[in-house]
């Protein structure tokens, strides 16, 4: 007789025993604790990143979980069983992953098997964070050690050994960092950008290189690695391997963030886009969150992007696309934490909603990954409608 192997549901979602009994049918090892129990993966990072199909080119949200010895991904966040996992012994890492031309954002875990994993953040930092602690994740399977965020390696920064990650945020920092400005070049006005020579000048100053030669290669790492991109003809021409150097040290070549709500006006001939009023704003938050359907009442994951002055949240499909779903107009608008919803469908969200209403009277309803979140994403909006336009 086949043993009952039907669980129910009367505990939270992700609940050890599910996870338990899927990792024994995948033959994970387990951590032995005293009285002969096998102790749980601990879980290290969870959230939304959208997942490349195995075996269809196509795109889809998923909620994933990093444990402490292999990657669980489920179709949404409530399900009690997940639909794959990727065990990180024998695993490898690369990012950031440009296989995919306008795709950003992406990395790829190669298992044992030599099964290519494809996972994309929604920004950069967020990609940035998940690769990081995947790959501590591995070099404390290959050690024997277990995870801990906190490293006890000395701090020494070594002349040769430059962190891309930290360096990218001092860039960014609003007072000590790179100036972002309006440059205008063949009839053409770049928004939220900089020059070659302004980025080889700053690390000058920054003592973070000894020569503009040096600034040149470690700018060139930069830019290959997704931190810097070129805007406009001539950046975008060196960056295709049609100058000397992918980095140019010039006046006349542009570069902007990732992130730093980057556009072009006036007719071009290449890939910058020109944007509406409402994108000119500098992009204060970023991230997944369930949005609920006006008309379906369904949820749905999607993509937000806050920006202030003007104030306005964007979504788009995290899946695919640059054109935003819709634009929510915050000037005015109300946010609040919510505990349950009139005409939807229930849902296990204790703690996470919260509702936007704008000045025109329009609702919508939002769910965040966890409580911590929910409070930073009311804040941010709530910061963002009082001094926006």
């Amino acid at each position: 007789m086949k043993p009952n192997l039907s669980v129910k549901r009367i505990v939270p979602a992700h609940r050890p025993c599910c996870r338990r009994n899927f990792a024994a049918s995948a033959g994970r090892p387990g951590s032995r604790i005293a009285g002969g129990m096998e102790r749980e993966p601990r879980r290290i990072r969870e959230g939304y990143l959208v997942k490349k199909g195995s075996m269809f080119n196509t795109w889809k949200p998923m909620w994933v979980v990093l444990l402490e010895d292999g990657i669980e991904f489920y179709k949404r966040k409530a399900d009690s069983s997940p639909k794959g996992m990727v065990p990180l012994k024998g695993s490898s890492i690369n990012s950031p992953c440009q296989d995919f031309g306008k795709r950003m954002f992406v990395f790829k875990l190669t298992a044992a098997k030599q099964q290519d994993h494809f996972f994309q953040a929604a920004y950069l930092e967020e990609r940035d964070a998940w690769v990081r602690d995947i790959k501590k994740a591995i070099h404390c399977i290959d050690g024997g050690q277990r995870f801990a965020r906190k490293s006890t390696r000395k701090s020494i920064r070594l002349p040769e050994t430059i962190n891309l990650s930290a360096l990218y945020l001092s860039m960014k920092d609003p007072e000590k960092g790179i100036k972002e400005l309006k440059l205008e070049k063949d009839k053409k006005v770049f928004n939220h950008c900089f020059t070659g020579t302004s980025v080889i000048d700053w690390l000058v100053s920054s003592n973070s290189i000894r020569n503009r030669k040096e600034g040149l290669m470690l700018a060139s790492s930069l830019l290959s690695e997704g931190y810097l991109q070129p805007a406009g003809d001539t950046s975008k021409a060196a960056a295709e391997g049609l100058s000397d150097t992918p980095f140019l040290d010039l006046y006349d070549a542009y570069y902007y963030f990732p992130d730093s709500g980057f556009f072009c006006e006036g007719n071009s001939s290449d890939d910058d886009v020109v944007l509406k009023e409402e994108f000119r704003g500098i992009i204060v938050k970023q991230g997944c969150l369930l949005k609920q359907g006006h008309r379906r009442k369904n949820w749905k994951v999607r993509k937000f992007v806050l920006r202030e002055d003007p104030a306005y949240l964007h979504y788009y499909d995290p899946a695919g696309g640059e054109e935003p779903l819709g634009a929510i107009h915050l000037r005015g608008c109300v946010v609040t934490a919510v505990e349950d919803m009139p005409d939807s469908k229930k849902c296990d969200a204790e703690n996470i909603l919260f509702e936007i209403i704008t000045a025109n009277d329009t609702h919508y309803y939002l769910q965040a990954a966890s409580p911590a979140e929910r409070t930073e994403w009311i804040k941010a909006i709530q910061a963002v409608s009082r001094t926006g336009k």
